[in-house]
């Protein structure tokens, strides 16, 4: 139906540039909000009547009459209805709505994706300090982060997924000598056991570790533990490792893969740290008070001037920030996106202060609001009717990894889609492990499954029938219904999908698109989970509603491409969450 819409879009820009020249750009179709109004609606009669000095229910009948008068209007709507002030509903002709089958049935996976158009965007996200297992929070933005970048993709850009690792500071101190005390024997509750110590078991593994002399590997470094208790350096890098080991375990797990992880450490190594707070200190716009170095952020609009270097000569946590953004713009990502706590809030007016200074000094031309953030509010989880705070392995909080084996990957990853990211979220284990239409992932998967069952049936009883007509039929753990040809979807006849059930789920099908690209402008992965519970329930009505596998066999073919198409659709969005599509259930 995308062909349809393009069609009667021209048409509109057209009507518009007849009655007030230059108002074609105003050419919008909008979805009524009583479905029984019609399939689109047009207010610009509305807004052009007041400029203009017209009646706008007299503009929308003027407009009425040049929209079904074009070639689109005569082949592609059935009526238009001018209502209230100058509202236009057109309803579409049966056809119309028809094209969208085959539209799915050409393109399969393809289906909604625009094609490359050459730009960069780097997304961050996860970024967990190497410190201990990644938590539920670090599993609602690996799940909001690896979704934003399928939705990027579908939209033609080149996506770039990052890790940031904070491998350097107080936190990587503490973790050294929290295990060099489980090393020596020393553990919480003891006398000499450290105040600010990390308390949990995976701190005892990591000393019995080291004591072995053990070997960890991880996606981007091996290290090898010397054993000795007093080698405080050696216990940090091993207990970097051994976490960064970890948590690759927990992102495989999660089925979340990264580009490229980035090293904090790397900052300091690499000079830029240093080259960036020269950087701003040429510019004029840091000082030095109480022994300090400030950056006067309040000339970029943040509320107050922020530390860059403390009295004792430490730089604060925002300065290797910046440093970091620096270097993203000078790889060439002009597009960024960063996923974060709601706790980072702070930290966005002053790292963009900084970028600007600098870009300033160095004639970069970074934009204001260079790089956008998306901030997530952390996850209650719930098992029996009450809150689950503590994890043993973790010592304070419910890790990922608990997550996933009390329920599983996909649940996981839909349940922590289904809202938007600055709302607060409860993850009910029990509805996540329950098999029935409460369970929102179980419904959309077993939506898909049910339509594999219906194509399972039709290839199995009537394999030479299909095969004679050239209609190849497959279902797939990755792709629903795949094998239908272009040359396939376009000989079959759709004349007789003319129900309301079916012409309702032919409109949402056709919607697709749409809601992937608006969910892309918006970073809001959680329509595509609204879209998917919809499009399921759409089509267990329809199935409800309608037999697919009738004797007359044009009725049957244009049924089972119906559903096809269907199946195809709730495989895309599924993939594009990182859920799967099981063909039974």
């Amino acid at each position: 139906m995308q062909q349809v819409q393009q069609d009667l879009m021209a048409a509109l820009a057209a009507a518009l540039e007849a009655v007030s020249p230059g108002s074609g750009t105003k050419a919008r179709f909008e979805t009524p909000k009583v479905a029984s109004h019609g399939d689109w609606a047009v207010t610009a009669a509305m807004q052009l009547a007041k400029p203009l000095g017209r009646n706008p229910r007299e503009l929308g009948e003027q407009l009425r009459d040049v929209l079904l008068a074009s070639e689109a209007g005569q082949r592609w709507l059935s009526a238009i209805e001018v209502a209230g002030p100058g509202f236009l509903n057109l309803r579409l002709k049966p056809e119309a709505k028809q094209q969208v089958v085959r539209e799915v049935l050409s393109a399969p996976a393809a289906f909604g994706r625009q094609p490359p158009h050459g730009q960069k965007l780097l997304v961050e996200f996860v970024s967990a300090n190497p410190t201990g297992p990644l938590h539920v929070g670090h599993g609602r933005q690996a799940a909001l982060g690896d979704a934003i970048c399928n939705l990027f993709d579908t939209q033609g850009w080149s996506v770039h997924r990052e890790f940031y690792y904070n491998d350097a500071g107080v936190q990587i101190q503490t973790l050294a000598v929290s295990t060099q005390c489980r090393a020596k024997g020393i553990k919480p509750g003891d006398p000499q056991w450290p105040e600010n110590a990390y308390n949990g078991d995976y701190i005892a593994d990591i000393a019995q570790d080291f004591l072995a002399k053990e070997t960890v590997t991880a996606d981007d470094r091996s290290f090898t533990a010397s054993g000795d208790v007093n080698d405080l350096e050696n216990i940090r890098d091993f207990a970097v490792a051994y976490l960064r080991r970890e948590q690759d375990l927990d992102l495989r797990a999660f089925e979340v893969k990264f580009d490229h992880y980035y090293l904090e450490s790397s900052l300091y190594t690499d000079g830029r740290v240093e080259r960036a707070v020269a950087s701003l200190q040429t510019s004029g716009h840091t000082y030095e008070q109480d022994g300090a170095l400030w950056l006067r952020s309040t000339d970029f609009g943040d509320d107050k001037d922020r530390v860059m270097r403390k009295s004792d000569g430490n730089y604060t946590y925002f300065v290797p920030d910046v440093a970091y953004h620096l270097a993203k713009w000078e790889r060439g990502f002009t597009k960024v996106i960063n996923i974060q706590g709601t706790d980072h809030h702070g930290t966005i007016a002053r790292v963009r202060a900084g970028l600007q200074a600098a870009s300033m000094q160095q004639g970069l031309h970074i934009p204001q609001g260079y790089p956008d953030y998306l901030l997530h509010t952390m996850v209650r989880v719930m098992r029996g009717g009450e809150e689950v705070k503590i994890s043993k392995r973790a010592g304070s909080y419910v890790t990922l990894r608990d997550l996933i084996e009390w329920t599983s990957k996909d649940a996981v990853r839909f349940f922590l889609l289904s809202r938007k990211a600055d709302t607060e979220y409860v993850f009910d284990v029990d509805l996540a492990r329950a098999k029935n239409n409460e369970n929102p992932v179980y419904y959309v998967q077993y939506a898909h499954a049910r339509i594999c069952s219906v194509l399972r049936t039709v290839t199995d009883k009537t394999q030479e029938q299909v095969k004679a007509q050239s209609l190849a039929m497959q279902c797939s753990e990755t792709t629903a219904l795949t094998a239908w040809s272009v040359a396939d979807a376009a000989r079959v006849t759709l004349s007789s999908l003319d129900s309301a059930p079916a012409q309702a789920l032919m409109m949402l099908l056709a919607k697709y698109p749409q809601m992937l690209t608006q969910a892309c402008a918006d970073l809001a992965p959680h329509d595509v989970t609204f879209y998917l519970r919809d499009l399921a329930a759409c089509y267990h009505s329809y199935y409800d509603a309608e037999r697919i596998l009738v004797d007359d066999a044009d009725l049957k073919q244009a049924r089972v491409a119906l559903v096809a198409a269907t199946a195809q659709v709730l495989s895309n969005g599924l993939a594009l969450l990182g859920v799967a599509s099981p063909q039974s259930m």
